[in-house]
């Protein structure tokens, strides 16, 4: 599914590629040039993401908790509806894949000192978008705002714990968001990278049974962050 994906990825860029020539010219042509006036306008983005664990202890621990991250990919919708000039209400819908792993220091059996966490998220993001002037075919902008989310890889209706090797997070976290990119105005449609941080706000971790465990026992709270970098097509 992922050579798909970045198979199709690449083919939009040759597209996007072949409009753009001419756009950073010093008298360039201007594109949809009304495109932004708008009430409302929907699109869609694919993207890739970088998810993170923040972990505060209760105590001090000999060896912190080590998160590893690997790249997962993310595709969605977008609903735009104008507000002012300059500020827009959005609402981005996507579904986002990603995985990390724990590594715990003290014990001796890999099966024991790793966890491998599987995330499969529905995020339901509103945010504001704040854009500056257009100048040409470009316009830059600032996002932000709050987003729940939906694991549906937590493992939270599971009795077993990480005893049985499973790790448990919950079902909903929400999370705020802060990002940037630029509004690429091109012949047939506008393009937009953007790269955006999230911040969970709330813990999302599961303890296990035994309150001693050494695996959740000593966490005070566990709250997902991340990277997303997003190209949106309107």
């Amino acid at each position: 599914m992922k050579k798909l994906f970045y198979s199709l990825f690449l083919l939009i860029c040759l597209q996007i590629n072949a409009q753009t020539k001419g756009i950073f010219s010093s008298d360039p042509i201007v594109n949809l040039e009304n495109f932004d006036k708008q009430r409302i306008y929907f699109g869609y983005f694919l993207g890739f993401n970088s998810y993170d664990f923040k972990i505060d202890y209760i105590n001090t621990p000999a060896a912190d908790i080590n998160v590893n991250a690997t790249s997962g990919f993310n595709v969605g919708i977008v609903g735009d509806l104008r507000l002012f000039e300059y500020v827009n209400l959005r609402f981005e819908p996507g579904l986002y894949y990603a995985q990390r792993s724990l590594n715990y220091s003290g014990f001796t059996r890999k099966i024991d000192s790793e966890r491998e966490i599987r995330s499969t998220y529905i995020d339901f993001p509103l945010l504001l978008k704040f854009s500056s002037k257009r100048t040409g075919n470009i316009r830059p902008f600032l996002v932000g705002g709050v987003s729940s989310t939906l694991n549906l890889a937590s493992n939270a209706k599971s009795t077993d714990d990480n005893y049985q090797q499973r790790f448990r997070l919950r079902t909903w976290t929400q999370n705020y968001q802060l990002g940037f990119g630029i509004d690429f105005f091109l012949e047939y449609f506008k393009f937009s990278p953007s790269i955006r941080g999230v911040f969970g706000l709330n813990d999302e971790l599961i303890r296990d049974n035994n309150p001693d465990s050494p695996w959740t026992g000593n966490i005070e709270s566990m709250k997902t962050r991340g990277i997303f970098v997003n190209f949106t097509f309107h």
